[in-house]
């Protein structure tokens, strides 16, 4: 009997021990899987904190989702984050903390932007600003390294100013915008940091062109008394229409004066980061009827979302609260995630499913195509617009959405508007071509790159 058990024993012992090396095993083979690794610079607290946590959270979600369903052509994420709370110099501190590692960065802060630009060539890092940053760095020619993809501020403004020509009766003929647009009274609400001030230049230069009046109103920041502007902007100025180009906690207060003052909100025209829900639900009944551009779309009705949902919610990984989930900041992060992978897969064509470097990485967004066949295997039909980029092209899509807030959600009013794609290039290459003298930079020949 006793040797009976002393031989139980011991196969049941071998039958464990092969187990653990098993599991090790496998513990280890995971462990080992390769990694691309995002460090981030992003702002969770602080005035813009709403902002920076949602799109944030969208990203990660979208990079939790893919690590769940095996990576990349194998290749998992990882990732960090760096707090900047949307400060300039602490954004410079979290870009050289990851630049060891990082092969993209997003400064998710035009400030930050401008301050990076000329690290990335050094450093061999590839810089996305999305619909945010330095416009002229769209001329692949001049900043290689940077992308403003899928649309930048000089390119929102020309849409925006064609959107309202079309409240005023335009039809769509180029030929005759300027008979709709002469004699408006435009203000340009502004937060004075590098953010706000980087439309002035493309609103001046369409004032010239259309024969409208546009008047550039400061705000302090964070921009919460706004009284003085807005008693300046409807009694003084007497403005036909108010281009929101607040941020953050400020958003609000424009809705909450023209209230104030009786002035339409209806004319007003807010920027993409003044078009959230945090933006509208502080001003109650003030913000019905009130519009936004953006560049993607909004809620959460899109398989993508449906597939983040029930896959990383669902397992409790989830990196926000479910109620954000859907929210236009968290639905701009994850687009962004979506367009990093494809920058990713696209670079594995040509250099193989590995870890990749800064340049590896940058001729992947150099080469980027997404097509409206490969939004839709992605799940992102309607979420998202086609891009394709270039040498010469870093912006890569341009397109403009408008949404409307109906007091409960945004809606999609359907509208979207191509920026003014040759003016705007003319004024990208002929500050580009100011940058690149001021810091004696030779233009690329785009004839002779692969």
């Amino acid at each position: 009997m006793n040797m009976r058990r002393k031989l139980i024993f011991t196969i049941f012992a071998l039958v464990f021990a092969a187990g653990l090396v098993m599991a090790a095993g496998q513990a280890l083979a995971a462990e080992e899987k390769p990694t691309q690794f995002f460090g981030f610079g992003f702002y969770r607290t602080g005035p813009y904190a709403a902002g920076g946590s949602g799109y944030a959270s969208g990203m990660e979600d979208f990079m939790q989702l893919r690590n769940m369903q095996g990576g990349v052509n194998g290749i998992m994420y990882a990732w960090e984050e760096c707090e900047t709370a949307y400060n300039t110099a602490r954004g410079v501190e979290c870009y050289n903390r990851y630049k060891d590692r990082n092969a993209l960065y997003h400064p998710l802060s035009t400030g930050i932007t401008y301050a990076v630009i000329p690290k990335a060539p050094k450093d061999k890092i590839l810089i996305i600003s999305s619909g945010y940053g330095r416009a002229d760095a769209s001329d692949g020619r001049i900043f290689p390294w940077i992308f403003t993809t899928p649309t930048s501020y000089w390119s929102q403004n020309t849409a925006k100013i064609k959107w309202i020509a079309k409240q005023e009766g335009w039809g769509g003929d180029m030929a005759d915008i300027e008979k709709y647009l002469k004699g408006l009274k435009i203000a340009n609400l502004y937060i004075d940091i590098p953010y706000g001030q980087e439309t002035k230049p493309i609103l001046d230069a369409m004032s010239k062109k259309f024969g409208f009046t546009v008047r550039h109103f400061p705000l302090a920041a964070p921009a919460i008394d706004q009284k003085a502007q807005w008693l300046d902007i409807v009694r003084r100025f007497k403005a036909d229409w108010v281009i929101n180009r607040n941020w953050g906690v400020s958003c609000t207060v424009p809705l909450k004066e023209a209230a104030r003052l009786n002035f339409p909100r209806e004319k007003i025209l807010g920027v993409w980061w003044c078009g959230s829900e945090d933006d509208v639900l502080p001003a109650g009944k003030a913000a019905i009827g009130y519009r936004a551009t953006n560049f993607h779309g909004v809620g959460k009705d899109f398989p993508i979302i449906q597939d983040v949902i029930d896959t990383v919610y669902g397992a409790g990984k989830g990196n926000i609260s479910m109620t954000r989930v859907g929210t236009v900041f968290w639905n701009r992060g994850l687009v962004t995630a979506i367009m990093n992978e494809e920058i990713m897969r696209t670079a594995h064509k040509k250099f193989g499913n590995k870890v990749l470097t800064g340049e590896e990485m940058r001729w992947g967004m150099e080469h980027l195509n997404i097509t409206e066949e490969r939004i839709k295997e992605i799940g992102a039909e309607g979420l998202m617009q086609p891009m394709k980029n270039s040498c010469e092209d870093h912006e890569g899509g341009g397109l403009v959405f408008f949404q409307s807030w109906n007091g409960d959600k945004w809606i999609n009013t359907g509208e979207v508007m191509t920026p003014m794609k040759e003016w705007v290039r003319e004024m990208v290459e002929e500050s580009s071509a100011k940058y690149a003298k001021e810091k004696n930079i030779t233009p690329r020949d785009c004839s002779k790159v692969d």
